[in-house]
C-alpha cells in the first residue's frame, strides 16, 4: 500500500495599494487569487489544498502590517489552521524588510512556510530565505526612492508657485490644480484684515463674523465630497492673518515662494493687521509678569473644566484679571458648548486667589499642620536642627510676609502645596497634594526666612 501524502493546508493572500478598479468584474485581487489556486492546484500531488475564504486587502499599502485581511490570516497560522501562505509576488505580503522579518518569525514559529506563484521560494531553506531577503531589499529601496522623487517634485513645483493640493484657503478657488480667486470670498478676506486692523481685536471680529453668518471654507474635493463651511473662531482667524498666501506666496518647508496664484491682501494692509498681532505677542507676557496667575493649572469649573487666566480691558483703560473655563473662552472664540453645559463665565480672579490664600495661611497655623511639618523638617539635612518653636515661628513668618514675596515665590508654593482646587455652587474645596507638605516642610527648613525666624523664636524663648 503506498503511503499517504500528508496534507498541506494553503492559504491564497492577495493585496492592491489602491481600491481603484476594484468594482470591475475581474480586478486585480481576483487576478492574484486565481493564480495562487493554480499554483495550489499544480502541487496537489504534494498533498497541497486551498483552505480559508479568502485573504484579500483591497485599498491597503504594503508599507505597514496594519491590514484587516493579513490581521486574519495571520490569526488563522497562530490558531495552526495554516501550512503554506500562497502570494502572487512576494511584495503582495510586505514591502517592507522589517515587517518581513516579523512575518517570517510568525512564520517559522508556526512551522508555516511561505511561497510566491511568480518567484519560486521556500523560506524553510537558508538559501531561500537569503533571496528573499535580497529580493526585499531591493523592494525596500524602490519604495524609499520613490517615495523621495514624489517629494522633490512637490518641493520643486511649490519653489515654482504652483499649487500642490490640500484644503483650499478662504477666498480661492481650485480650478486645474491651481488657486483662482473667488470674487465674493476675497472681498471678505479683506474685510477680515482690515477690521482687525481697525481695533485689533480677535473675540469682537469673531463674534461679528458669526452674526453675520460667516464661515470658513466650503468646498468639493477631487473625489466629489462636499465639505462644509464650519464656524470662524479665533485659531483660525490668526491662521488666516498668519496666511502668506493672500500675499501671493506659497509655503515648502517653512520657506514661503512667489507663487502663481494672484494676490488678495495689499501689503499696506498686511503690514497694518500685523502691526496688531506683534502688539499681541507682547502683551500675554508683559500682563503675566505683572499679574502672575496664582491657580493656573490648578482651578477647575463645577463642570471639571479647566480654568484659564484672562484678561478684560474696560473702556477706561483699566485691566482686569479674571478666571474663565476653557469652553467659555472657546465660545467667545467662536466655538459653542455642549447643550446643557454649565456656564460659569468671567470669576475675578483676585476673589478667588484670595479665598484659596485664606485656607493656605489657615493651614500654616493649624496645629496638626505645624507638627507634621516640624516632622518633616527633621528628616531634612537642612532643617533638623530646628525645633519645634523655631517651626513655628517660621510657618507663621512665611504667613506674614506672603504679600512681599516674588509672584514667582508665591506660585511655587502654591504648586507645592495644592493638587487642585475644585469649584462648586457653594465655594470651592483644596485638593492638597500627600507629599506637599512634606515638601514644604523640607523646603521651610532651608528657607532664608528660618535663619531671621530661628534668631526671634531665640529671643521670644529667652
Amino acid at each position: 500500500m503506498p503511503p499517504v501524502t500528508p496534507k498541506k493546508r494553503c492559504a491564497v493572500y492577495t493585496r492592491k495599494s489602491t481600491d481603484e478598479g476594484l468594482d470591475q468584474e475581474y480586478n486585480s485581487l481576483e487576478a492574484q487569487r486565481d493564480a495562487g489556486l493554480a499554483f495550489i492546484a499544480s502541487q496537489r500531488h504534494e498533498g497541497w489544498i486551498a483552505v480559508g475564504d479568502g485573504y484579500d486587502d483591497g485599498g491597503y499599502s504594503g508599507g505597514n502590517m496594519d491590514r484587516p485581511a493579513l490581521r486574519r490570516l495571520l490569526a488563522d497560522i497562530e490558531a495552526g489552521k495554516v501550512d503554506t501562505v500562497v502570494v502572487y509576488k512576494i511584495d503582495r505580503l510586505t514591502r517592507s524588510l522589517p515587517d518581513f522579518a516579523k512575518l517570517v518569525e510568525v512564520f517559522d514559529r508556526n512551522g508555516v512556510s511561505f511561497v510566491s506563484v511568480t518567484q519560486q521560494f521556500n523560506t524553510t531553506t537558508s538559501m531561500g530565505r537569503l533571496t528573499l531577503n535580497i529580493l526585499l531589499s531591493f523592494a525596500q529601496f524602490e519604495r524609499e526612492v520613490t517615495g523621495e522623487r514624489i517629494r522633490d517634485k512637490i518641493a520643486a513645483s511649490k519653489a515654482k508657485g504652483m499649487w500642490m493640493g490640500g484644503v483650499p484657503p478662504l477666498g480661492y478657488d481650485v480650478l486645474e490644480r491651481k488657486l483662482v480667486v473667488n470674487e465674493r470670498e476675497a472681498a471678505l478676506v479683506r474685510d477680515i484684515f482690515r477690521r482687525y486692523a481697525e481695533h485689533g481685536s480677535a473675540a469682537r471680529l469673531v463674534r461679528e463674523l458669526d452674526i453675520e453668518g460667516h464661515t470658513t471654507k466650503a468646498w468639493v474635493t477631487q473625489t466629489g465630497r462636499e465639505r462644509s463651511g464650519r464656524t470662524i473662531d479665533q485659531q483660525y482667524l490668526f491662521s488666516m492673518l498668519r496666511n502668506r498666501i493672500y500675499l501671493g506666496e506659497i509655503r515648502n518647508h517653512g520657506t514661503w515662494y512667489p507663487a502663481q496664484h494672484e494676490a488678495i491682501v495689499p501689503q499696506g494692509l498686511w503690514d497694518a493687521a500685523h502691526a496688531f498681532i506683534e502688539r499681541r505677542k507682547q502683551a500675554p507676557r508683559e500682563h503675566a509678569a505683572k499679574h502672575p496667575a496664582l491657580l493656573a493649572g490648578l482651578l477647575f469649573a463645577p463642570d471639571g473644566q479647566r480654568m484659564q487666566h484672562s484678561f478684560v480691558k474696560k473702556k477706561n483703560g483699566r485691566q482686569y484679571r479674571y478666571y474663565v473655563p476653557y469652553l467659555h473662552k472657546r465660545r467667545n472664540a467662536g466655538a459653542s458648548l455642549s447643550p446643557g453645559m454649565p456656564d460659569v463665565g468671567h470669576l475675578p480672579a483676585a476673589e478667588i486667589e484670595n479665598a484659596v490664600l485664606a485656607q493656605i495661611h489657615a493651614a500654616l497655623s493649624a496645629p496638626q499642620m505645624l507638627i507634621a511639618v516640624w516632622r518633616a523638617c527633621q528628616q531634612h539635612p537642612a532643617g533638623s536642627t530646628l525645633d519645634e518653636a523655631q517651626v513655628v515661628v517660621a510657618m507663621q513668618r512665611i504667613g506674614d510676609v506672603w504679600a512681599q514675596l516674588f509672584p514667582a515665590e508665591q506660585q511655587r508654593i502654591t504648586r507645592l502645596l495644592i493638587e487642585r482646587v475644585q469649584l462648586h455652587g457653594h465655594g470651592l474645596d483644596i485638593v492638597w497634594r500627600e507629599d506637599g507638605w512634606i515638601g514644604f516642610g523640607a523646603d521651610i527648613g532651608a528657607h532664608p526666612l528660618v535663619e531671621e525666624s530661628s534668631a526671634q523664636a531665640e529671643e521670644t524663648l529667652a
